[in-house]
């Protein structure tokens, strides 16, 4: 049976073969701040530097440019690959390693149409 982690991996390692620059840049940011000092940082604001700097990824409206669900994948990818780094961005427990898989495909932008409204 498959978990749901191994389903958001399979999606996120298709990301990543259509779109090698994320992983580009996310180095690229997470050294950036490295060297700045820091020695813990956040996931969320490497992601938001990447869709600030490049309009990169999906189109917004049939895929997210970036999926969210992406982001401790990212981290965990970048402390495995830079284990000197190790613990520089902080993982909670993957509780999605013991849930079922969705069967799902992933979101779009679509999929929220109506949801939020102001």
């Amino acid at each position: 049976m498959q978990t749901r982690l191994e389903e958001l991996k399979a999606f996120c390692e298709q990301y990543h073969l259509n779109h090698p620059e994320v992983w580009e840049l996310f180095v690229k940011f997470t050294n950036e701040i490295i060297l700045k000092g820091y020695k813990n940082y956040s996931v969320s604001a490497i992601f938001e530097r990447i869709r600030w700097e490049i309009d990169i990824g999906g189109d917004g409206v049939s895929e997210f440019k970036i999926n969210n669900n992406f982001k401790p994948l990212y981290a965990r990818k970048f402390m495995s690959i830079y284990p000197e780094y190790a613990g520089f961005f902080r993982t909670r427990k993957q509780t999605t390693a013991y849930a079922p898989a969705t069967g799902k495909p992933e979101l779009t932008p679509k999929d929220l149409e109506g949801v939020i409204e102001f």
